[in-house]
């Protein structure tokens, strides 16, 4: 990997849920932000968010009194100007983005790095119509950004070695664990996971097998407290027992072939399954708004990142990193 270089000024496109909790951990990271957004509501946005950002790496530890300066900047131009790095968090429509990299490239220095958060978009029909290519790459996060290191990295047909390298570098030195993502996929390593288990879930609902609360709660209080410590094959090689991995995949193997789940297809959205989602949905969270369930959230996850440095396990590693950076 390339050596960390903290940038000093980033810009952000976007000041949705993740464009704004990726301003937020470059902020706390020292980096000034330009942030580029039309709607009026993008400064309220940030400043929500920063807000439980601050919260959280302070109940994590994390120093957060050498903050970089952010503003909301007049245009993209303004906001890319002077930037070393650009992270690009806008809607995911493929025409968008690439109207948007327009703006970005007129005003983007030539040294500067242009990423994508898309989740699913592959970086080559991305960048199809740059005039520098070589150096846009997807840096796809999970949400809350400021909490959860991990970052996809993938780069395009026409994407540069050193891009990668780069890019991996930058976001190690905001914290990140940064994956590179080697072969070019729709929708990457994590999203083709979580679709698997959203469109089994979705049966279960359709079917009347299960509530939403009912699936959540499995998850929460079963395999999700495993899956926050350590991933599915490194949980499987533990069911195998002494035998290890060998011993599970001769146990349970053979039930891969049983009709269990509808993994390609998902029942038709009909009003009917949308109104039963949202009246479930509604039932278990809907006493609470969206800001005190991320607070809650942040704080769940600050208490299993603390655990896991302790521990010096996962992504409690990252977290280690981070401090040891601050100093």
């Amino acid at each position: 990997m390339a050596d960390v270089v903290r940038p000093q000024r980033a810009a952000t496109v976007g000041c949705g849920v993740i464009g704004a909790a990726w301003a937020s951990r470059l902020v706390l990271s020292g980096v000034d932000v330009a942030i580029s957004d039309p709607s009026p509501e993008a400064e309220s946005i940030m400043r929500d968010v920063l807000a439980n950002a601050v919260r959280a790496w302070d109940d994590l530890g994390l120093r957060t009194d050498q903050r970089g300066e952010w503003r909301i900047a007049s245009s993209i131009a303004d906001a890319v100007a002077d930037a070393e790095f650009v992270q690009e968090s806008v809607p995911e429509r493929p025409d968008l983005k690439r109207a948007v990299y327009a703006e970005i490239e007129q005003a983007l220095p030539s040294d500067a790095l242009l990423a994508s958060s898309t989740s699913g978009i592959k970086p080559t029909e991305l960048q199809a119509e740059l005039a520098h290519p070589e150096r846009f790459v997807v840096g796809h996060p999970y949400n809350p950004v400021y909490l959860l290191p991990v970052v996809e990295v993938v780069g395009g047909e026409a994407t540069a070695s050193e891009t990668i390298e780069r890019a991996k570098a930058i976001y190690q030195s905001i914290g990140m664990h940064p994956v590179h993502v080697r072969v070019e996929i729709e929708a990457f390593i994590g999203d083709r996971l979580l679709e698997a288990v959203w469109r089994e879930a979705l049966w279960l609902v359709n079917d009347g097998v299960a509530t939403t609360q009912e699936i959540d709660d499995v998850m929460t209080y079963g395999f999700g407290l495993r899956w926050a410590q350590m991933g599915l094959f490194e949980t499987y090689r533990v069911a195998g027992g002494t035998g290890g991995f060998r011993h599970f995949i001769e146990q349970f193997g053979p039930a891969l072939e049983w009709p269990w789940t509808k993994l390609m297809d998902t029942p038709p959205f009909t009003p009917e399954l949308v109104d039963k989602i949202v009246e479930q949905s509604d039932e278990q969270s809907g006493h609470l708004d969206v800001r005190e369930l991320e607070r809650i959230r942040d704080r769940n996850v600050v208490g299993f990142l603390k655990v896991l440095e302790e521990n010096k396990w996962a992504a409690g590693s990252a977290v280690a990193a981070q401090r040891e950076r601050q100093g």
